[in-house]
């Protein structure tokens, strides 16, 4: 008995821990973490995202099954999109270069002090990252089409969630886009805060939201476009012009534009 009220007491001693963590203090965990990134090598960087690329693929990998096993219902989004997650879950766990992520951890440096040298290296890293996922994501999407490594039926689960993606507009994909890129600034906000069981679910509960929300995240999505592309379904520039280059700038738009800079506003008097 008393070893359960020294154990609920410690649970409750670590609530509280994280609950009065400061968001200055937030702040600076972040704003380390970026100027880690800042001073990776090349190398480190393009592998880290290619890997990015081919893991996040497993997120399209994965609501695909559970699409090809669905019936055609209004409810089926709402269990599929839990395959969406997958990819997220594997990238942000296992600390991979996802361009998303560094449209904050690498910005809050660059707010704090602005200077021409931390921006060359901001366009470095998101340059490098950028096509390093879309190479990783290139792969995967090849792979998949051509390698044989899926059942037919999962297969064809797989181009319906990519043929859906696809029918957005370069419009619709850049509004879409911003409350993804909204939502993984605040998933990389948050999870300092967060202990491991905390971490996963709450990296489950936002990426799910995302999927369910039909909203357009750049990395995943391009995967998608890159199925399409090598079945020739759908042309590379249509791709690039009306899916990826959008669907970019959205994420750029809610992630730095819209939650990096709102929220260096609100610390800026306390830092």
């Amino acid at each position: 008995m008393a070893k359960q009220q020294d154990s609920d007491h410690d649970k409750h001693a670590r609530v509280e821990e994280y609950e009065s963590v400061p968001s200055s203090v937030i702040f600076e965990a972040i704003r380390r973490e970026g100027e880690h990134e800042l001073s990776r090598s090349s190398r480190a960087l393009w592998w880290s995202g290619v890997v990015a690329g081919l893991a996040i693929s497993t997120s399209v990998l994965c609501k695909g099954f559970l699409v090809s096993m669905l019936p055609d219902a209004a409810w089926a989004p709402a269990v599929s999109n839990i395959g969406y997650t997958i990819g997220f879950l594997i990238v942000i766990l296992g600390g991979m270069q996802l361009f998303t992520e560094n449209t904050i951890t690498p910005i809050l440096p660059l707010f704090q002090a602005p200077t021409r040298a931390k921006l060359v290296q901001i366009a470095r890293l998101w340059g490098i990252v950028f096509v390093a996922n879309l190479t990783g994501c290139a792969i995967a999407a090849f792979v998949l089409d051509h390698g044989s490594i899926v059942p037919p039926g999962h297969l064809d689960g797989i181009l319906q969630v990519s043929r859906h993606y696809a029918e957005a507009t370069a419009m619709e994909h850049f509004m879409w886009g911003i409350p993804a890129g909204f939502i993984i600034a605040a998933l990389v906000w948050i999870l300092p805060r967060m202990e491991s069981a905390g971490e996963v679910l709450m990296i489950v509960l936002l990426t799910y939201m995302i999927g369910l929300g039909d909203m357009s995240h750049v990395v995943a999505g391009s995967t998608e476009l890159f199925i399409l592309v090598f079945r020739a379904e759908l042309g590379l520039a249509s791709a690039v012009l009306g899916g990826i280059l959008p669907a970019l700038a959205g994420n750029v738009l809610g992630g730095t534009g819209i939650f990096a800079a709102l929220t260096y506003a609100q610390l800026r008097e306390e830092l």
